[in-house]
């Protein structure tokens, strides 16, 4: 029986024993429950009832001989109504008993009483009449008939009180035998449970614990020390302690498996260790040998011992072809020169065999005569010889072999094939050296040579008249001279090949870079495009919405406009800035050295910057030194943008005091320590100071690092992208200038900016830019500038009341080309609220078949990146048509490469506008063509 099973039997038999118990228990209680329900519900209640109709009755005939013998008028009148109210509950109180009799004799007994009651209240009737008449007549022979019926009525509930008294005293001695019952046959109950559940348990107990006693035997005995046998566990049952001893069993042939794959892996890492012990020995013993007789001497002495040989030998190829053969340079306990062979050739005997194979051989079958390994006291036969070649790039360079006195083990061979793996590499490093030992002293030799034969000629030049036979001889060392110079001169002509695939390798290197930078300049246009693509229906609609004078919506709905377009233009400038970075990066930013006037440059400023000041309630403060010059040569867009970018900077950290701007002439000495000065006529330094809340000491640095900031924090207080300073940085070294910050946190910072004014430009920088095919992005301010196929013309910017009079938009159809659902929509809605009408179409194809049908268009809105076919084809396929020569096209693009300009005016564009868009800007443009 399995354990479980004894378990579950145990615990049945006694939950078995306790359900009878409880059994039992619970139908005793219930009796004796129903027993004290009887009394205390039934017959207490029985009896004490009919005392309470005892009293009322008892009652009622006081008050009848009260109003007829002593009461007033007023104490009958009462008394009588006493005797109705009396009368009335006890009929009801007899209503209630005859409900809840359940006694043959007890209604019997009710029922005697209900007539008896009913025969008195007859009389009791009668005399209460007489009473209510004043009629005294006949009284006293009702009353004595009254008090004989009432006699009768007390008696018989006397007798039903009696009854019920004498039942509940039954009943109640009945509980008393039924409690008793109850209580000896729990004794005997809980007495014979105990001692079922106590043979239950012993046996339980006794069925498992031998098991288990067994099986803790068979653990003690266990050699923890020793693993590699352990005693296993008698399985007698088939129970879960059973499963456990074959567990057991289970687990301790796992453990003895462990243990022999632990002691198998132990041993071949001490092997392992033997092995590179010993190879990182001989590799140590390499170190500063320059002569292979002193490699083979100090090998053979190092490797015999370690391999247990009592004998060996060292041989190393010398010569080639016929003539190669192998010579014994070094021997371990030799018998002087009668020891082993003293040269063999390619396949002479066994070792001669094995160099030709290029295979080791081990011997272990040795004759009985043959006597090798001799000591002091005479020569013993080995047990072993090994023979093992020295193979470097496919080619036997040395042959070992030894001789032991016992078998060369497995490990033994092992650590000797290793060895030889790297001395081959040896052999020819040290031979290579010797080599190279021997070249130098040959050159030396020839030198010293060369330089007596040259003072030999200088004599007898001297005497070249006298001496025509010595001028032979060195004519003769002329030649040789010559034929020296020859060959140097083809080892420089090999250099020179060498050099020259260098060269081409280079090149391909160079054109591999272009190409890399090609791609990066394709995927920043077309980046751009995505992005502003997008941005440009978010400008346009949103520049619709916050116009007070055209939008329907509230000054609520208008500020929410106000704010998208606020956040686009943001959107923008990040764009922008992001593009620029990635141009100065790949070095295709263009640059353009003009002359520009400093003298403007404070009313600039404050026209830029006054009314943030007066926003935040901070001073700002220009100074401009009279040393400065008014004309200064650099590139005015990228210096102006860095000032804007440092004062931007200063008014957003700046809650409080002051933002100043110092303008002066810089001293080339202090600007030296910052950047090189050559090349540059002046040097003009700007400082930009604010009482911000400061940069500490270790973020200075950092600041100039893309999309970092002084406040970095993940809840910090100040927003922007941490991308204006590292384009400060990066354009003030394109314009050969720098940026430096000296700051203390908490009290603001000094930026200044030195600049060099270059009239001929960043000569390094140009060159750089001249080298790019292509600039990454066009210049975005450049972007929205019109053009046209015969001139530039200029762009007219009319307010509200112009535009009123001259309505150069109305009635005027304009075709919109464009993939984006987003910018048809923005366009649509902007122009048709110009008075203008719209067609669509969302690619070339349906733009040429627009224009077959005959429609009348005044100007087309031709997007450029389109599926299917771009914007440059379908301009190139209108202007093939001699009819639209002269139809205004105006080409619309976020990829605003340099080169797309031209590339858009060689198609057929009249106008030339990059997205995103500003309204404004582009009815200019329209208004410019329309009015043509």
């Amino acid at each position: 029986m399995g354990f479980k099973k004894k378990q579950m039997l145990g615990f049945g038999l006694i939950l078995f024993f306790l359900a009878i118990l409880l059994s039992f228990m619970m139908f005793t209680l219930n009796n004796l429950k129903s027993s004290m329900t009887e009394i205390v519900e039934n017959r207490y209640e029985k009896v004490q009832d009919s005392m309470e109709i005892r009293q009322l009755f008892s009652r009622s005939d006081r008050e009848i001989l009260f109003a007829a013998n002593d009461a007033n008028k007023e104490e009958r009148a009462e008394s009588l109504e006493i005797i109705n109210e009396n009368h009335s509950l006890i009929e009801s109180k007899i209503a209630g008993l005859s409900g809840s009799l359940n006694k043959a004799k007890a209604k019997q007994l009710l029922k005697e009483f209900e007539t008896q009651y009913a025969s008195y209240s007859i009389t009791e009737a009668e005399i209460i009449q007489k009473i209510k008449s004043g009629n005294s007549s006949d009284l006293t022979s009702l009353m004595d008939d009254q008090r004989e019926k009432r006699t009768k009525v007390i008696s018989t509930m006397d007798d039903f009180k009696d009854y019920q008294e004498g039942v509940m005293k039954d009943t109640l001695s009945n509980s008393k035998q039924t409690y008793e019952d109850m209580i000896g046959f729990i004794i005997f109950a809980v007495i014979l449970s105990i001692l079922v559940i106590s043979v239950t348990v012993v046996w339980m107990i006794r069925s498992t614990s031998k098991d288990l006693q067994s099986i803790t035997n068979v653990i003690k005995n266990i050699d923890f020390k020793n693993l590699s046998v352990i005693p296993r566990v008698p399985v007698r049952t088939t129970d879960e302690i059973g499963d456990i001893a074959r567990s057991f069993n289970d687990m301790a042939e796992s453990l003895e498996d462990y243990n022999r794959k632990e002691k198998d892996f132990t041993e071949k890492i001490s092997e392992q260790n033997w092995i590179q012990t010993r190879v990182a020995d001989i590799a140590t013993m390499y170190q500063r040998i320059v002569d292979v007789e002193v490699l083979a001497d100090r090998f053979i002495t190092r490797l015999a011992p370690m391999m247990g040989a009592s004998i060996g030998a060292f041989y190393v190829k010398r010569g080639e072809g016929v003539d190669m053969r192998f010579v014994k340079l070094a021997s371990f306990a030799g018998d002087g020169e009668d020891s082993g062979r003293r040269e063999f050739r390619l396949g002479e005997g066994l070792i001669g065999q094995c160099a030709l194979e290029k295979k080791s051989k081990v011997i272990d079958d040795i004759p009985e005569d043959f006597q090798l390994v001799t000591t002091g006291l005479g020569e013993v036969n080995p047990k072993s010889i090994v023979i093992a070649p020295v193979v470097f790039e496919e080619e036997v360079v040395a042959m070992v072999e030894l001789a032991s006195l016992e078998t060369f083990t497995k490990l033994q061979k092992s650590f000797l094939n290793q060895v030889l793996d790297t001395l081959g590499i040896t052999i020819n490093n040290v031979e290579g050296r010797m080599e190279i030992e021997r070249l130098l002293k040959e050159s030396q030799a020839q030198t010293e040579e060369l330089q007596a034969q040259s003072e030999e000629l200088q004599s007898q030049s001297e005497e070249m008249q006298a001496q025509s036979e010595e001028l032979q001889t060195q004519a003769e060392e002329l030649r040789m001279i010559n034929e020296q110079l020859e060959e140097r001169n083809r080892e420089t002509e090999e250099k020179s090949k060498e050099l020259q695939v260098a060269k081409q390798n280079l090149e391909k290197q160079a054109e591999e870079l272009k190409l890399s930078s090609k791609y990066k300049s394709e995927f920043m246009a077309n980046m751009s495009h995505e992005l502003r693509t997008p941005l440009n229906s978010i400008l346009i609609l949103s520049e619709m919405l916050s116009d007070p004078n055209d939008s329907k919506l509230n000054e609520e709905q208008q500020e929410f406009a106000r704010v998208i377009n606020s956040s686009g233009q943001d959107l923008l400038t990040l764009i922008n800035d992001i593009l620029d970075l990635s141009k100065v990066e790949v070095g295709k930013l263009e640059v353009v050295f003009d002359e520009m006037n400093l003298s403007e440059l404070p009313e600039l400023l404050h026209r830029n910057f006054d009314h943030i000041a007066k926003k935040k309630n901070i001073d700002f403060i220009i100074e401009k030194s009279k040393n400065v010059p008014d004309i200064f040569f650099t590139d005015e867009q990228r210096f102006q943008q860095i000032l804007k970018n440092l004062l931007s900077n200063a008014f957003k950290f700046t809650e409080k005091g002051s933002v100043s701007v110092q303008i002066q002439k810089a001293d080339e000495e202090n600007v030296a320590q910052w950047i090189q000065t050559k090349g540059a006529s002046n040097w003009v330094e700007i400082k930009v100071t604010d009482t911000g809340i400061g940069i500490s000491k270790e973020k200075q640095k950092l600041i100039f690092e893309a999309f970092q900031q002084g406040d970095g924090a993940t809840m910090r207080k100040y927003g922007g992208t941490g991308l204006g300073l590292s384009i400060c940085r990066e354009f003030a070294k394109l314009l050969g200038g720098w940026v430096i910050v000296d700051s203390e946190e908490g009290e603001g910072s000094t930026f200044t900016f030195f600049i060099p004014s270059m009239p001929e430009g960043f000569k390094n920088v140009g060159e750089a830019i001249a080298a790019s095919p292509e600039v990454a992005a066009a210049n975005h301010d450049d972007s929205t500038a019109p053009i046209g196929g015969q001139g530039e013309p200029d762009v007219v910017i009319m307010d509200e009341e112009d535009r009123d009079k001259v309505k150069p938009f109305c009635n005027k159809t304009v075709l919109v080309v464009d993939d984006d659902h987003r910018n048809i929509f923005a366009l649509k809605n902007a122009l048709k609220h110009e008075g203008m009408e719209i067609l669509t179409a969302e690619n070339g194809y349906e733009c040429l078949e627009l224009l077959e049908k005959g429609n009348d268009i005044d100007v087309i809105l031709m997007d450029i990146m389109m599926p299917g076919m771009d914007g440059y084809e379908t301009m190139t396929r209108i202007r093939e048509q001699s009819k639209f020569e002269d139809l205004p096209i105006i080409a619309l693009t976020a990829k605003a490469m340099k080169g797309d300009r031209e590339k858009c005016l060689k198609a057929g564009a009249s106008d030339y506008v990059s997205k995103p868009l500003k309204l404004d800007q582009l009815l200019s443009v329209l208004r410019v063509w329309l009015t043509n």
